[in-house]
């Protein structure tokens, strides 16, 4: 198979003019975004660009001591990222959110580092940034869209939530089934795309990999693994963040402090 096309710099410049199309869209129908997609794109290619630099330094040196460095400051991100976007408490969040997002990624990457793919040496950049990155990108939204459902139940079913409570039932039970109906959102979307995976969809691992020049029976392989861990890992991030928000986020008293202050 061919191995994988370069693109020059000023192709990707000439391609990049495809964005004048959105921004001519987004002036029309005075949606008022451009400048924050603007900023949203030129920060997006900063932060590509010195990651791709750092990820040269970091492949090449191989350092296990700098790589779980490197897969610490990505949980933390990650966790920061999600409490910003969903705007909850982050005083009493933080726990939660990485603590989900721990006890999800790390034994899915033992399992796929130690088991599975046994790379040489087992914590290999090559391998273990690129599958925590896509595991991690996967569950931020998830995260952020249970956090968002959760804060929503409490504001629009408070009368629910404190009738149960006069009946006798703890926080956690009577905020069960806003967990329930949290975790049932944050899975909707992904569990759409593994449904048409294939048919609809080709995913990006696969795809880069069959550009690279990867024979296609690898990359799908490869691409049922990820999807696997991903799906399962979303299941434990989202479950632990939303159960430890209710042990954090709700007092004695049965009172709630899950929004952002």
């Amino acid at each position: 198979m061919q191995t994988s096309i370069d693109i020059s710099w000023w192709q990707l410049a000439s391609f990049s003019l495809l964005l004048l199309i959105p921004f001519a869209i987004n002036h029309t129908l005075k949606l008022s975004i451009n400048r924050t997609a603007s900023l949203a794109i030129i920060r997006m290619a900063t932060q590509l660009l010195l990651v791709g630099l750092y990820l040269k330094y970091i492949f090449a040196l191989n350092s296990s001591v700098l790589n779980m460095t490197w897969l610490m400051v990505m949980l933390l991100v990650g966790a920061s990222a999600i409490l910003s976007s969903s705007k909850v408490n982050k005083k009493h969040l933080f726990i939660p959110v990485l603590s989900g997002l721990l006890v999800g990624l790390l034994p899915i990457l033992v399992i796929l580092l130690y088991f599975i793919l046994q790379p040489e040496p087992l914590l290999s950049a090559q391998y273990l940034i690129p599958l925590a990155g896509m595991l991690l990108g996967n569950s931020l939204s998830g995260n952020i869209v249970a956090l968002q459902q959760l804060t929503s139940a409490f504001n629009t079913r408070k009368s629910e939530y404190e009738g149960a409570l006069a009946l006798g039932a703890t926080p956690e039970q009577a905020s069960e089934e806003f967990i329930q109906n949290a975790l049932q959102t944050a899975l909707a979307p992904i569990l759409a795309s593994m449904t048409t995976t294939g048919l609809v969809t080709l995913p990006g691992m696969m795809t880069g990999q069959i550009l690279a020049g990867t024979d296609p029976l690898i990359a799908i392989k490869y691409q049922i693994m990820i999807m696997i861990a991903i799906f399962a890992m979303m299941n434990i991030s989202i479950a632990i963040c939303l159960k430890l928000s209710i042990r954090f986020a709700i007092n004695r008293a049965g009172l709630v402090s899950i929004q952002a202050l």
